[in-house]
């Protein structure tokens, strides 16, 4: 210790003897000072005597020597006038407070309430004498102050504080030295970083403190718990005091061990700077007296205890945070008593209102903040600025000081409302004063300090931020009045503001969606479109200014596009970090409810303060940032601005559009409010309104005028606030109207405290006010008012007498110095002047109205608490998109045509870029598609473009495109299209640019025209060789490297695409394929090889995708397969081929299509294209497919025979062999190896084996329908298979079905149309396979297949129901339909019993249909086929079957009876009318013998007339038996159905006897040439019938049971018949009657004796009757015999 008092004592003592030495002591003035340096001397020498080592601590606990005793020495060397003794005492003071020496924290004697530091300070300051000062001490002076100032050693706060400050301040501006006055201020702008610095670092402290604290009290309650855990189990009243002794010792020993390393920590940080500490002893002793309170420390108390303990060592301890040293803490003892005594200052209404500081220092960076600020807004003089002058030097200096003091601000200065209420009511009034500065450094810092404020303290200050965008910022860029040097700042100032993403989305969602707020974002962004806009010259703009200020405002708009594109950058999906899955392996959508930016949250948590209350506003904030609410906000906020653009125009109508939308009421009251607080109204129009005489006009205005409070206020006052928020109008009455209301409502409010007599003395008086106001204030009134004149001109107004003269004069006086004006937020809309010329004057006016418009609002706004939202949501990035995306782009399409600078166009298209970005990310199509079509433009890439000179910004226009292709690919959707015609028409340009000469690039050059710079339609390609070659030369700039991988990058990237987007691609990349291939004149397949080749680098996506691609593809092949230009077309079939087999060798499980979906447009091709070259390589590529991959078709095999089928109907036997011989190997070979997997497709094979059989080459057909039969066969063997199928067609809802629907059918129905279409052997074949498998297999058919299979027979006969040539039908008719009746009725009578039941009324139909045909042959037939149906399964028909037999019998007789034989007369068609009837005699006469052999079996009829006929000639009276044959089916025949048959035939025989008779008709027909040359007759009809029908009756006769009906039909029967015999005329006709009386005779001497006798009785007179007549030798034998019987039976 000794050593150290000598060492720091040396410098005291040398700098004494220095001062000593000094020849100014010898003068006069300093003899006091001489006296007291030697004192001084002496009494460090006997303190240095009189101390020992081992003498202990020094007794002041403030410094270690007596520093007070030396200081009054110093002092009064500063007080000399003598610069070198002030000099060295200055050093010495410097020195002492570097060492320690003076810490000055003893009280100052010679002022209470002070400390010695003051003192010190104060001394120091007092050195400055003002400009005099020697330069020497000046410098001094700084170095003093500044190591004061950020001493660790000393306190200076408060005034002292500020004294210094001031000091240094006024050194700057007074001394002429540059280094003093570089000097003075870095140690000013040190001065306020160390000032501030301590503030935030104390702030910090004291969270580390409060932290700590938290955890010690966590600790105890831990600590507690566990203890009352451990005793759960006793009593708390029987727990023993050794247990609660020891939770006491515990408490103890934890609270202890807490407080001493806190102690040792912050101790370790108050090392000084020399070295020395302060005593540990103490601080931890009074800890420990603190810690042992009472012996004991409970739960209760112990968190009081461990405050205490912790704010007492507070108080001694000193700590270091981050290199600054924090103050005593006892300080903050003092802070409310020092605050108390500040309050005392009458100018401090700020910190009368606040008391918020939580600690010393903030009081000091309040006071010096405050200092500058008020410092920065003194007015300077008047006329041009001085730069040396004091009050610009102090105005650019402050703003200097306060931008370091923002650009360096910690969470306390940014969340203390001390800070931020001082920030509004002096620094934001400062900067609306600056802000419109003509010096352009003033006007640069306030700029700057702007910048900052908005950065940091935007959330504090919405509406000080709104004035100064829209009262400066933007009045500056749209004023005439302002500068090129205020646009150019404001313009860079904007582009730092529109650089931070986060302010610019959160001026968006403050202002333009605050519905009563101003639009900055879009006023912003509209001012700077049309300054970028701006082609021409205007005034106060030289050209390269004008220059200038476009590209400024052109990178302002790209750089607010790229903050939205950043603000939203975590929506976008890097392609190029996607795989070929698509969407599936994306992240999940973000919810636009949780999305919040990390940055802004990160920031905003490490600007808080304990001492603030800024975190529940920012969590406010948070919730107020909902992008829906604000959007309807928004919607809403342009609803009103559109109503009071409409009032603006119109009053009437804008209030009746806001109150049809909701947005104002109906009632008067409402809309005087709304009027009264909507300050974007132009007040002329709301004067007009209220002045007007509707009745609604006058309650709005009685209600405006009424909202106003006028008491207290005297007239003058009130008359001011009440045209504050209007313009009166021109008109008298409206006036009148106004004035009288308001003479009223003052009146009403100030009843007693008036002069007026009445309200008129009101009304007249504010009436003369205005006509005073517009007399002294109005440039057009030359000769003034007076203010005689004035008093004059009020005489006898209150009720005949005059007011008070001082009254009037006193209101002249108002009037003169202020005119009645509205209020600076009621000035109307701002015409914006670009190219207008203002003079000088008229530019300063401009610019100080501005200003004193900015200050009033800027102070009104500083009372107001507006919430300002800290945006985290990406959502409002849209709608601000959506309003500025018209007025972006404009702007950087005319940025692109007007310069030809790179960095211009480099700015202009980053734009663009971001733009589409933009717009992609939110999908908005409109103006994704819009910024394409612009940056295709821009490109020349259009068709229509023509062939131009393509300069640098053209080129990197296609960068662009191509960029944006890379990197958005997953957003462009329809904007594909409009990049893909340019990457076509760029593809074509290089082929121009490198000189290759082909059919494309010819038609180009000669159909496209060359355009000029100018750009103007000049000559045509022959005429221009030269300008085509500088034409041709940019365009192989095109072929770069660069622009040529990024091309291929495109479609080999598409890999990258998600599953919606590269549908979108394909989509349109066949659109632009099918435009380039449709050119008449010069066709190309560029987009048709990048399909071919997008295809092969997709090929691994999967199927649900490939699905959708393959979609648009295959409808593309499809086109282009057809097209009219073979080379084309067989390009598009050679790459369908190649990608075919790639899918193919890919494989297809069961049940999917996707082979069939690829193959289809092979099928297309096939049947659209005619060319014969064409389908033979289709045909081919099929053939080679089913060559190489057979294994691994599974349902392409569909398609291949669908290709076949088509290919079997073409002329060409070379595309029709070969097709064929493919289909034989796949029946033959695939199937026998493949048919599982071929079996879905069987029945497309058989429609392709049909088409084969059908073809116009008969071996190939007959060997297709071998195939066909060899198809039944696999059918056959394999049913299994066909039950096993999953296929894509319906299940059939029964079991077992599927062999049926999948293989019988398809094969029996090809068959039936091979019978129906092709020639007569095609067919024949076709009809004997087709019965033939029925015949062979027909055994496991089902019912239901029988009956559908039989509808397939009969539509054999159904085609021919349409007329056709009569020589094709009768060959039909005779050939097929005979043919197919005879098979049916074999197949049958083969499967009768599983046909009958339900196919036998068919059947009959069927043939009763052949009958009804006009062709013999097939009609006779189908009588035949009836016979023999009839006959083969007659013995196993039902009675019910009988019955439907005979019933069709019945029906064939009723429709082949020729009764318009007997009618018939010649007509016009008679020649088919007499075929006709000539068919039906020979169809009856069949039937006839058709019903006799089917009832009597075939040949027994005639068997037994030649039995009869033996009979007659034989002698013997014996009559033999009938000979009956045993599969006749007479007997399973019922009675009444036989009456059925006989009925028949005796119509039949009645209906030939009529004709027979009828001579007169016989001769009409035979004229006509009816059955040839003789007269026609049905003889044989009327025999053979009759013959039957007596067979029938005579044998029904026999049976016992026969009815006495039928013995009487038997017995008219035979009477009729020897009746007319007997009637008959000729000899031949009667001789045909012979065999019919020989079945009667015979059939009648048969019969038994009973019988006999009845019958005969009844025959006898017309058997007698027979002797008269010459007949047979045969009949005359049998009349014998029945006389003979006649004998015997009567005997």
């Amino acid at each position: 210790m000794q050593e150290t008092k000598q060492t720091r004592s040396m410098f005291l003592t040398r700098a004494l003897e220095r001062i000593l030495a000094d020849k100014d002591l010898r003068k006069s003035q300093n003899s006091q000072l001489k006296k007291a340096c030697q004192s001084a001397i002496d009494d460090i020498k006997k303190d240095l005597e009189h101390d020992s080592p081992g003498d202990g601590p020094p007794k002041s606990p403030f410094t270690i020597i007596e520093a007070d005793r030396y200081f009054l020495v110093f002092e009064m060397a500063c007080k000399s006038k003598s610069p070198s003794i002030v000099s060295t005492a200055l050093d010495c003071l410097q020195k002492m407070i570097v060492y320690g020496i003076l810490v000055g924290n003893a009280p100052d004697s010679s002022a209470p309430g002070k400390h010695l530091i003051d003192r010190v300070i104060d001394a120091i300051c007092q050195c400055f004498t003002g400009i005099q000062t020697d330069e020497h001490v000046q410098l001094q002076i700084i170095k003093v102050l500044l190591t004061a100032v950020t001493s660790n050693n000393c306190e200076i706060h408060e005034g002292t504080l500020l004294q210094a400050v001031r000091t240094c301040y006024n050194i700057y501006l007074a001394s002429r030295n540059t280094v003093n006055q570089t000097t003075a201020r870095a140690t000013l702008t040190q001065m306020l970083n160390v000032i501030f610095s301590r503030m935030e670092a104390q702030a910090e402290y004291d969270q580390c403190l409060a932290k700590k604290f938290e955890e010690q009290n966590e600790h105890l309650k831990d600590t507690e718990e566990k203890l009352s855990e451990q005793n759960g189990e006793l009593e708390q009243d029987e727990a023993p005091e050794s247990d609660q002794h020891h939770t006491k010792l515990i408490a103890e020993s934890n609270i202890n061990q807490n407080a001493s390393s806190l102690t040792s920590v912050e101790n370790t940080a108050t090392e000084s700077e020399d070295g020395t500490f302060f005593d540990e002893g103490s601080s931890t002793d009074l800890a420990n007296g603190h810690i042992v309170m009472n012996g004991m420390v409970t739960p209760d108390n112990a968190e009081a205890i461990v405050e205490e303990v912790l704010s007492d060592i507070v108080d001694f301890v000193v700590s270091q945070v981050e290199g600054v040293s924090l103050e005593r803490l006892d300080s903050h003892n003092t802070s409310v008593s020092s605050i108390s005594d500040a309050l005392k200052t009458p100018n401090d209404d700020l910190l009368r209102r606040n008391i918020n500081f939580s600690h010393i220092l903030q009081k000091d960076a309040f006071l010096v903040f405050r200092s500058f600020c008020k410092l920065s807004m003194k007015l300077l003089s008047d006329g041009p600025p001085d730069p040396k002058s004091h009050e610009l030097r102090s105005k650019v200096l402050s703003l200097h000081l306060l931008l370091s003091i923002l650009q360096t601000a910690g969470p306390v200065f940014k969340n203390n409302d001390m800070f931020i209420n001082a920030i509004k009511q002096y620094l934001c009034v400062a900067l609306s004063k600056n802000g419109v500065s003509s010096i352009s450094e003033v006007f640069h810092l306030s700029l700057e300090i702007f910048v900052k404020l908005l950065e940091n303290f935007k959330t504090h200050l919405k509406m000080q931020i709104q004035v100064f965008f829209k009262e400066i910022f933007l009045n500056i860029l749209e004023s005439s009045s302002s500068s090129f040097q205020h646009k150019w700042m404001v313009l860079e100032t904007t582009l730092k503001i529109c650089s931070d993403a986060q302010l610019v989305v959160d001026i968006y969602v403050n202002y333009d969606c605050d519905i009563n707020a101003f639009n900055i974002f879009h006023q912003l962004v509209t001012l700077l479109s049309r300054i970028a806009q701006i082609s021409n010259s205007h005034a106060g703009l030289t050209p390269t200014q004008e220059l200038m200020m476009r590209k400024k405002s052109l990178q302002c708009l790209v750089m607010i596009v790229q903050c939205m594109q950043e603000w939203t950058q975590e929506l976008y999906i890097n392609p190029h970090s996607m795989s070929n899955l698509g969407k599936e392996h994306l992240l999940e959508p973000l919810n636009p409810g949780n999305l919040s930016m990390a940055s802004s949250n990160s920031n905003m948590g490490s600007h808080l303060s304990i001492h603030s209350d800024s975190s529940e506003h920012t969590l406010n904030s948070t919730a107020a940032d909902n992008p829906e609410a604000l959007e309807v906000v928004k919607q809403q906020k342009d609803i009103l601005e559109q109503g009071i653009e409409m009032f603006n125009r119109k009053p009437i109508k804008g209030i009746t559009f806001l109150q049809t939308q909701g947005m104002i009421g109906n009632s008067a009251n409402e809309i005087a409010e709304f009027l009264m607080s909507e300050a974007r109204l132009n007040p002329a129009e709301v004067g007009d309104y209220m002045g007007e005489n509707e009745k609604i006009n006058k309650e709005v205005m009685y209600a405006y005028v009424d909202l106003l409070d006028f008491t207290g206020l005297d007239f003058v006052s009130a008359l001011r606030l009440f045209l504050e928020g209007f313009r009166l109008p021109g008109e008298a009455q409206k006036i009148d109207r106004l004035m009288e209301k308001f003479a009223s409502r003052y009146c009403d409010c100030n009843p007693h405290g008036t002069i007026f007599a009445s309200a008129d003395a009101a009304y007249v008086l504010a009436y003369s006010i205005i006509m005073l106001t517009t007399d002294l204030h109005s440039t057009q009134v030359k000769r003034k008012m007076s203010k005689e004149d004035y008093i004059k001109m009020n005489r006898g107004i209150n009720d005949s007498k005059d007011l008070p003269s001082e009254y009037l004069e006193d209101i002249y006086k108002q009037i003169k110095k202020k005119e009645i004006s509205l209020k600076p937020t009621r000035g109307g809309t701002k015409s914006s002047n670009f190219k207008g010329v203002a003079s000088g004057a008229q530019m300063m006016r401009e610019m100080q109205d501005m200003a004193n418009t900015a200050k009033a609002l800027m102070e009104a706004a500083s009372h107001v608490q507006a919430e300002f939202i800290s945006t985290t949501h990406y959502e409002h990035v849209r709608p601000m998109f959506k309003m500025c995306w018209r007025s972006v782009m404009v702007a950087f399409s005319m940025g692109l045509q007007d310069f030809e600078d790179q960095a211009v166009t480099t700015l202009c298209l980053n734009g663009m870029k971001h733009g589409v970005r933009v717009a992609c990310v939110f999908g908005l199509s409109l103006e994704r598609d819009t910024f394409i079509q612009a940056l295709s433009r821009f490109s020349l890439l259009q068709a229509t473009a023509g062939i131009r000179e393509l300069k640098w910004k053209n080129i990197e226009a296609i960068k662009t495109l191509i960029m944006i292709a890379n990197t958005d690919g997953n957003y462009l959707q329809e904007s594909w299209h409009e990049i893909l015609k340019c990457i076509s028409h760029l593809e074509l340009l290089q082929l121009i640019g490198s000189g290759v000469r082909d059919q494309t690039t010819t038609a180009m050059k000669r159909q496209a025209v060359i355009l000029d710079n100018n750009p103007i339609l000049t000559k045509t390609f022959g005429m221009e060789q030269r300008k085509l070659a500088t034409i041709q030369e940019s365009m192989g700039e095109t072929s770069s490297q660069n622009i040529v991988v990024a091309v291929d990058r495109i479609f080999t990237g598409s890999t990258r695409l998600d599953g919606d987007a590269i549908v979108d691609f394909v989509q349109w990349l066949s659109k632009v394929s099918l435009s380039e291939l449709c050119n008449p004149s010069h066709p190309r397949k560029f987009s048709l090889q990048k399909i071919v080749e997008i295809s092969y680098y997709n090929m691994g996506r999967i199927r649900i995708q490939w699905s959708r691609i393959w979609a648009i593809l295959g409808e593309h092949f499809n086109a282009v397969g057809c097209s009219d230009d073979e080379g084309v077309a067989f390009f598009a079939i050679d790459s369908l081929r190649q990608l075919s087999m790639k899918f193919l060798e890919k494989g297809e499980l069961p049940g999917f299509s996707f082979q069939k979906d690829f193959l289809r447009p092979f099928e297309h091709i096939m049947k659209h294209n005619p060319s014969l070259t064409i389908q033979d390589m289709v045909v081919r590529c099929i053939t080679q497919m089913v060559t190489s991959q057979a294994p691994n078709i599974k349902s392409g095999w569909k398609n291949i025979f669908t290709v076949f089928t088509i290919a079997a109907s073409h002329n060409d036997e070379a595309i029709v062999e070969l097709a064929f011989q493919t289909t034989c190997n796949i029946i033959i070979e695939t199937f026998q190896f493949y048919f599982a997997s071929i079996i879905h497709c069987f029945q497309d094979a058989i429609s392709a084996l049909r088409e084969f059989s059908c073809c116009a080459f008969p071996d190939t057909s007959m060997e297709a329908i071998r195939l066909i039969r060899q198809c039944a066969d696999y059918v056959a063997l394999k049913p299994e298979l066909f039950e096993d199928l999953i296929g894509d067609e319906a299940s059939p809802s029964r079991s077992g079905e599927r062999v049926w629907v999948r293989g019988w059918f398809p094969i029996l129905f090809e068959l039936s149309c091979i019978i129906s279409r092709c020639k007569l052997d095609v067919r024949t074949r076709g009809l004997t396979v087709m019965f033939e498998i029925m015949k062979t297999h027909g055994h496991s058919f089902k019912t239901n297949w029988w009956n559908e299979l039989f509808q397939i027979i009969f539509r054999i006969f159904d085609q021919m129901k349409i007329p056709e040539h009569q020589v094709e039908k009768s060959d039909w008719f005779a050939t097929t339909c005979n043919h197919a009746l005879f098979a049916i009725c074999d197949v049958f009578t083969q499967y009768y019993e599983a046909l009958a039941p339900t196919l036998l009324p068919d059947v009959y139909n069927q043939l009763l249909w052949c009958v009804e045909k006009e062709n013999e042959q097939l009609a006779r037939s189908g009588v035949n086929c009836l016979e023999n149906l009839i006959l083969s399964n007659g013995s196993k028909f039902t009675l019910e079957t009988w019955k439907l037999s005979c019933e069709t019998m019945q029906n064939v007789f009723k429709q082949v009876s020729p009764h318009q034989l007997l009618l018939w007369k010649p007509q016009a068609n008679d020649r088919d009318d007499l075929q006709r009837l000539q068919l039906y005699c020979v169809l009856t006469s069949e039937l006839i013998e058709c019903v006799d052999r089917i009832l009597f079996y075939p040949t027994t009829s005639r068997g037994d007339d030649e039995r009869n006929l033996e009979i007659a000639k034989s002698h013997s009276p014996d009559i033999p038996p009938e000979c009956r044959h045993s599969e006749e089916m007479f007997g399973h025949l019922s009675d009444e159905q036989l009456l059925v048959m006989v009925k028949c035939l005796h119509e039949s025989h009645d209906m030939a006897k009529r004709f027979n008779s009828d001579n007169e008709q016989r001769t009409i027909l035979w004229k006509a040439g009816f059955k040839g040359k003789s007269k026609p007759n049905l003889i044989r009809q009327e025999t053979t019938s009759l013959s039957c029908a007596l067979r029938i009756l005579f044998r029904v006769n026999e049976r016992d049971d026969c009815s006495e009906k039928i013995r009487t039909i038997l017995l008219r029967t035979c009477q009729v018949a020897l009746k007319y015999f007997c009637s008959i005329a000729t000899e031949s006709h009667r001789e045909s009657w012979t065999n019919i009386l020989l079945v009667l005779l015979t059939r009648l001497l048969r019969l038994n004796q009973e019988n006999f006798v009845q019958v005969s009785c009844g025959l006898h007179s017309f058997l007698c009757d027979l002797l008269m007549f010459e007949v047979k030798p045969e009949v005359r034998y049998l009349l014998r015999k029945y006389f003979l019987r006649c004998n015997v039976a009567k005997k």
